[in-house]
């Protein structure tokens, strides 16, 4: 398929098969992503005397880190959505003013929050929850990250953008370039070269900078339909183009904000009834139930193009069909997810440390949040299919009033009742079932009205009445 083709594919093919296609280097890139962001957590936490401390250190950066994702996101989501749909139209001029906004709106709010936690590093660290034990660890950590911050914002941002021009398998090839680079040069700075948590900083940057250093080539080449101009207009930026595209990302922002502030807030807790190994703990939890998450988002991936488009060609049956066989293999993916976490939850969290105290307190986080973790894929699916049709503002309530509505209420209700930090732990699960409650009274609406479409109906009555 050409980049600039219709995809008729999507309206005919077979559906399952369809998922495969479009999955498949989702899921792949996801897994990466998740992995990059294991691989500092394993080599940190097995620095000889300090690994506790430093991966607790690390666990506190987490929120600050995620935070400045969440504004990486509102760039490069909005960005990329407009070129898709500009190279739709095959407006290949305005595509390209689009790309020039993407690189300087991501280099000014890549400055603007380096500028922020340099000025107020430790402030912003205790406030996050570090103690004067794991500061100097968070610190050491976040100094670096937070100087190579515009080349984080930068990659991601032409990232997305390479994945939507057509070209997903090199972003997904970029994306497994920086996880297998990491690999190596983490043991290299952190132990050969002495370096410690500040070395694994210095390797994630480096190779976000090598990856972005091609990303830059391959936009610069004339001969691309989308390409960036070798002139200083490659920083002009149309206003009225970066309004529009930061409209578009303010979604997603404000669901990995909200994210963000939760776990601001677990952090508070988890130091105030289990100190900084809690923090810690829920640091090496966090990553091994991403790694799960990530290729339920994967499935989301594939899932959003057939659903919108069949959507858009008022083809309800197959939408119907793409949402349930991707809640279905969701659902299996996180059931796996679970067994592991009950059954070699030990195992899995001595990866990352050898600490005999934060391995029971990791395994036995691990075992409680992640009690309810096989309905989280339905959600999670549920919650993609009301954005990929279009209900913003019902995929952004599904988001929040799980992580708003229900856990963080929660993280403060049951430690005292608890006593203990088990309390935390178990918000996840109750606060996961809630929100898988109401998310089905959602999704049952959805399909039933579904089902009395026709192909070819008008579905205006969808958004009305839902």
């Amino acid at each position: 398929m050409s980049q600039t083709s219709v995809p008729t594919e999507l309206g005919t093919k077979p559906i399952g098969a369809l998922i495969r296609q479009y999955a498949v280097p989702g899921i792949i890139a996801m897994t990466a992503s998740s992995l990059y962001n294991m691989v500092d957590s394993i080599y940190i936490g097995h620095i000889a005397d300090v690994g506790s401390l430093s991966i607790a250190g690390l666990a506190v950066t987490f929120p600050l880190m995620n935070i400045s994702t969440a504004f990486g996101t509102l760039v490069g989501v909005g960005a990329a959505t407009m070129i898709s749909v500009l190279l739709g139209q095959k407006n290949y001029k305005t595509a390209g003013k689009v790309l020039c906004n993407d690189v300087t709106l991501n280099i000014l709010t890549g400055v603007f929050f380096t500028a922020v936690m340099l000025l107020w590093m430790d402030p912003i660290l205790r406030f996050f929850g570090a103690s004067d034990a794991t500061l100097p660890f968070a610190r050491s950590y976040m100094e670096i990250i937070a100087l190579g911050n515009a080349v984080t914002h930068l990659y991601f941002g032409l990232n997305s953008i390479i994945r939507s021009s057509g070209n997903p398998r090199l972003a997904m090839r970029l994306t497994l370039f920086t996880v297998t680079s990491n690999a190596i040069l983490d043991p290299v700075f952190i132990f050969a070269l002495g370096l410690g948590i500040r070395g694994a900083a210095i390797a994630t940057v480096l190779c976000q900078l090598m990856a972005l250093g091609y990303t830059f080539w391959y936009f610069l080449n004339p001969d691309r339909f989308l390409h960036l101009p070798r002139s200083r207009k490659i920083f002009r930026v149309d206003w009225k183009i970066a309004f529009d595209s930061l409209a578009i990302g303010m979604g997603p922002f404000l669901m990995n904000l909200a994210s963000c502030i939760v776990v601001l807030f677990i952090n508070q807790q988890l130091v105030k009834w289990g100190g900084d190994l809690a923090i810690g703990a829920y640091g090496i939890v966090n990553r091994i139930s991403f790694l799960f998450v990530m290729i339920v988002m994967g499935f989301n991936q594939g899932m959003q193009p057939i659903a919108g488009y069949n959507f858009g060609a008022r083809q309800y049956a197959r939408v119907r069909e793409v949402y349930l066989k991707t809640a279905g293999w969701a659902t299996l993916v996180l059931m796996v997810g679970f067994l592991f976490s009950e059954l070699l939850s030990e195992p899995m969290v001595r990866i990352f440390t050898s600490d005999p105290v934060l391995v029971e307190k990791a395994s036995h986080g691990l075992r409680k949040m992640n009690l309810a973790f096989p309905i989280v894929g339905f959600q999670m699916v549920t919650t993609n299919l009301f954005q990929c049709l279009g209900m913003v503002k019902k995929s952004i309530f599904l988001s929040l009033s799980r992580q708003l509505l229900f856990l963080l209420p929660l993280i403060y209700i049951l430690p005292p009742l608890m006593e203990s930090e088990a309390g935390v732990w178990y918000s996840f699960p109750i606060s996961d079932t809630i929100a898988a409650i109401v998310t089905a009274l959602f999704a049952v609406s959805l399909i039933r009205k579904l089902d009395r479409l026709k192909d070819g109906d008008d579905p205006g009555i969808l958004g009305s009445q839902i």
